[in-house]
């Protein structure tokens, strides 16, 4: 009580305006408790992020071994003869693949939005279109 008495006696105030004063800057976060919170949400939105970089990753992982799986199960080896003309069209298809890549990749649309739309249980069925 002394205390606050010389010091509203200092400024020239009230006791209860300074202990208001008082009550409402310890009450305030200061300038370092609001940096901290500030970090600690910017943290806790990049270590989301990281856990979506990692189950996508972990996604696209498993389906490039399934395909090679499948394609190492499917694919029979060629007679020589053929393996020119089986190579062409590989490089064909493999130009196309790319064509069809960056377009997407400028249009922004993602196999990943197709996936999870198709996993819906009230999506239609689609049939692969075969090339």
């Amino acid at each position: 009580m002394a205390q606050l008495s010389e010091l509203a006696k200092r400024k020239k105030q009230s006791m209860s305006l300074v202990t208001e004063a008082a009550i409402a800057s310890f009450l305030t976060p200061d300038e370092d408790d609001r940096r901290e919170a500030a970090i600690v949400r910017r943290l806790d939105r990049l270590n989301r992020q990281v856990e979506r970089l990692e189950r996508d990753l972990l996604v696209s992982v498993e389906a490039m071994a399934l395909f090679i799986r499948c394609w190492v199960t499917v694919t029979s080896s060629m007679p020589d003869n053929l393996q020119e003309l089986a190579q062409a069209k590989g490089r064909d298809r493999f130009a196309s693949f790319l064509q069809v890549l960056g377009q997407r990749l400028a249009t922004g649309q993602r196999i990943s939005n197709e996936v999870s739309a198709d996993m819906r249980p009230d999506a239609p069925v689609q049939q692969a279109s075969q090339k």
